[in-house]
């Protein structure tokens, strides 16, 4: 377990808050801001803790020097529109003219910091630039973990600096994924959607250790279906994993469970000619773009029967709204089942909060790349890295 802002006396403290608003911009615009939303808690109770807050995210991937369309003066301006509060935002990350800006404001208040990964120090998880960093404040929390699987000065080597812990979206994060891998309810029921098996080969192997029933869809289920001897047409395979593929359906072939039918597309386009075809009869020529409504029933099925429900990964080409039917289908089962409902991953993330469902799941993290390294049971550098319950 780890200290989280609870746990530590923060009054009168500086606080270096690593927030992940690494947030889509529209017209110089946040166009979705649930990133923002999510961290409001912890900032909140910053405030009232009357902290000096001292936020600092990453936007998107300037490749160590500064890039205009990347700066975070639209985050700032979100913040503020949803703290009812200013949050002046400094050109700079670090330096004189931070140090001034922190000096500045009142205890209680909020400033904002450039782009992080617009200083080289920053993926290089650099000593200089993180104790930069840490000469900001007293205290280092960290509410990314969106970011956490990233060895990155702001994230890992700040940390060390610093007194180092959680906020409370992070500790939700840890805490929800850590109850469900360790003791989860069960039946547990694992889906898994998404482009590429090579991505998730260990938390394929980890879940299935785990789990009663795995439920494969999304792209990476066409190599599964190649791999046991299926025509798939022009639906994209990764031909390098095909081995792999045959020999985990050897293995746990007891508790997968690949498409029975799927919708297919004569282009990969939205307005292509589709049909729905049994597994067996894909015409040639043609892509799988969906799982199918037989599919759907079936893995709705076992997520009524199950306790508990981890999923990761959009079941069809979700982009394409004739191809959003099945996720949309499952979503709704996770949203009505009285199960434990974990969901993860970027593109699912954004899949769910078009159907209004987020928050009828028990939790939708906001991770993608740190979601998959935690299902894996690989250490987090932005968690490894915070102070444990344990500690003085």
């Amino acid at each position: 377990m780890k200290k989280t802002i609870n746990d530590i006396d923060l009054y009168h403290k500086r606080v270096l808050l690593r927030a992940d608003f690494n947030v889509p911009l529209t017209k110089e615009r946040v166009a979705d801001d649930s990133r923002i939303r999510k961290t409001l808690p912890t900032i909140r109770k910053l405030i009232e803790q009357r902290s000096k807050v001292i936020v600092c995210s990453h936007l998107g991937r300037p490749k160590g020097k500064p890039v205009d369309a990347l700066r975070l003066d639209p985050v700032a301006e979100r913040l503020s529109e949803l703290l009812n509060m200013p949050v002046p935002k400094i050109d700079e990350t670090v330096g004189t003219r931070v140090s001034e800006a922190v000096e500045k404001i009142g205890w209680g208040e909020v400033v904002m910091v450039e782009n992080t990964r617009f200083d080289p120090g920053e993926k290089k998880n650099d000593e200089k630039f993180a104790r930069k960093l840490a000469d900001l404040a007293d205290v280092y929390v960290d509410d990314a973990f969106a970011a956490s699987h990233r060895a990155h000065a702001s994230i890992e080597k700040v940390a060390h600096y610093l007194p180092a812990v959680a906020g409370l979206l992070m500790a939700e994060e840890i805490n929800t994924l850590g109850k469900v891998l360790e003791h989860p309810e069960k039946p547990l029921v694992f889906i898994l959607g998404g482009a590429k098996v090579s991505d998730k080969i260990q938390v394929i192997e980890r879940m299935l250790s785990k789990a009663d029933s795995l439920l494969i869809g999304g792209g990476m289920a066409n190599t599964f279906l190649k791999a046991r001897g299926n025509r798939i047409g022009n639906s994209k395979v990764e031909a390098e994993q095909l081995e792999t593929a045959g020999s985990i359906l050897k293995k746990y072939w007891k508790q997968i469970f690949l498409p029975q039918d799927v919708v297919v597309a004569e282009k990969f386009e939205a307005d292509a000619s589709i049909q729905t075809v049994e597994v067996e009869h894909i015409p040639d020529g043609w892509q799988i773009m969906d799982i199918g409504p037989d599919t759907t029933s079936l893995y709705k099925d076992k997520i009524y029967d199950a306790q508990t429900v981890v999923w990761n990964g959009p079941l069809g080409v979700y982009e394409m709204a004739p191809f959003a039917k099945a996720t949309d289908r499952i979503a709704e089962a996770l949203s009505e089942t009285d199960a434990v409902t974990v969901a993860g991953g970027g593109d699912l993330g954004a899949a769910i909060a078009k159907t209004g469902l987020e928050n009828k799941l028990t939790h939708v993290s906001t991770g993608g790349g740190a979601f998959l390294d935690f299902l894996a049971g690989k250490a987090l550098p932005g968690v490894s890295v915070l102070m444990d319950k344990s500690m003085p």
